[in-house]
C-alpha cells in the first residue's frame, strides 16, 4: 500500500489554524480563573469608577458616562493582550508546550495567531459585556454605529500591547511573568489616563503621558464620543510606531528563547 508523502499529510493551514484556536479556547474555558476574570474586571472597574459620574459632563459637553465606558473598552482590550501574552505565553513555555509544539507538523506562527485570536476573541466578549452593563446600570446608551466604532478601533489598535504582551512572554519564566506584566501594564494604564483623565493627573505624571502607547490608544476610544485629546493622525502615528518597537522586541526574544532551547 502506498504511503503519501509527508507533506501531503500535513493539515492545510486553516484547519490547523481553527484546531488550534478552538483548542486554546477550550483550555481557557476550563480555567475559569483566567477567563471568568479577564471578562469580569472591566465591569468591576466601572462599577467603581464609571456608574457615580455616569450622568454627569466633562471638558467639551462630552458625557462623562460615555467617557469612561470608552476608557474601560480601551482597558478591557489591551489588558486581555498583555496578559493573554505576557503570562499565557510564559506559562505555556515553563510547560513545555513549545518544545512539545516543536516535535509535531504545527509551525510557529499558527501557535502564535491562534493565541492571537482567542485574545481578540476574549476582548470582544469583555467589551460586549461592559457596554451592556454599563447601559443598564448607568443609562449609558450609544447609536449603533458609535459602538461599532468604539469596538473596531479598540480591537484593531491593540496591535502595540500584543508586541508588548509577546515580549514579556518570551523573556519572563512564568513565575517572574505574572509580576513583571503588572509592574508594566498597571501602572502605564493608570499615567495614561483609562482610570484617571489625563488632565486630571499630577503634573509630573503629564509629562510622561503622552509618550506611552496606552494614552494614544485612549484616544482612539475616546474620539468615537467627541473626547480625544489629539488629532488622529498622531495617535494613528504613534500607535504604529510603537507597534513597530515593541514587535521588534518580540521577535528578539522569541528568537533568543529559540536559540537557548534548540542551537
Amino acid at each position: 500500500m502506498s504511503v503519501a508523502p509527508l507533506d501531503m499529510q500535513v493539515a492545510p493551514a486553516p484547519r490547523m489554524l481553527f484546531m488550534q484556536s478552538r483548542s486554546l479556547l477550550l483550555s481557557y474555558a476550563r480555567v475559569p480563573a483566567f477567563s471568568v476574570t479577564s471578562l469580569v474586571l472591566p465591569v468591576m472597574f466601572w462599577l467603581f469608577f464609571g456608574l457615580p459620574y455616569a450622568h454627569q459632563t466633562i471638558k467639551g459637553g462630552v458625557s462623562a458616562g460615555a467617557y469612561i465606558l470608552c476608557s474601560f473598552a480601551a482597558y478591557a482590550v489591551s489588558s486581555m493582550m498583555v496578559f493573554n501574552f505576557g503570562i499565557g505565553v510564559a506559562t505555556q513555555r515553563g510547560q513545555k508546550t513549545d518544545l512539545l509544539q516543536r516535535a509535531t507538523p504545527l509551525p510557529a506562527w499558527i501557535s502564535i495567531t491562534a493565541t492571537i485570536v482567542n485574545a481578540l476573541l476574549f476582548a470582544l466578549v469583555s467589551v460586549l459585556l461592559l457596554i451592556l452593563f454599563a447601559g443598564l446600570t448607568g443609562g449609558v446608551w450609544l447609536t449603533a454605529g458609535t459602538y461599532l466604532s468604539l469596538i473596531g478601533r479598540v480591537l484593531l489598535g491593540s496591535l502595540p500591547m500584543i508586541g508588548l504582551g509577546m515580549a514579556i512572554g518570551y523573556s519572563a519564566g512564568p513565575n517572574a511573568a505574572p509580576a513583571i506584566t503588572n509592574l508594566i501594564y498597571l501602572p502605564m494604564a493608570f499615567a495614561s489616563g483609562l482610570f484617571v483623565p489625563p488632565e486630571n493627573l499630577p503634573d509630573i505624571v503629564q509629562k510622561v503621558t503622552v509618550y506611552l502607547p496606552l494614552y494614544h490608544y485612549g484616544q482612539l476610544a475616546w474620539d468615537t464620543v467627541g473626547g480625544a485629546g489629539e488629532p488622529m493622525w498622531k495617535a494613528v502615528a504613534a500607535l504604529v510606531v510603537w507597534a513597530v518597537i515593541l514587535f521588534a522586541l518580540a521577535i528578539r526574544a522569541y528568537r533568543l528563547d529559540q536559540t537557548r532551547k534548540f542551537s
